[in-house]
């Protein structure tokens, strides 16, 4: 197993984490099954495409850095 840091804005880990405790899971295998079905549903042909869309790139959000105050 890889460990990683992820940054996720506050409601959203409220929204994962009501999602898991819905499901009788812990935060993290929630996450991991959430992970694991969306996965599941994106087509060969076009991985890493939202929408199945090959010829637009994913295109970044922000710089990649978090802000700094």
């Amino acid at each position: 197993m890889i460990k990683f840091t992820l940054r996720i804005p506050d409601d959203l880990h409220a929204r994962l984490a009501a999602q898991a405790d819905t499901d009788r899971r812990s935060l993290n295998s929630e996450l991991l099954h959430l992970l694991e079905v969306g996965l599941s549903t994106v087509s060969p042909e076009t991985p890493n495409r939202p929408g199945g869309d090959s010829a637009s790139p994913v295109q970044p959000r922000g710089n990649g850095h978090s802000p700094r105050p």
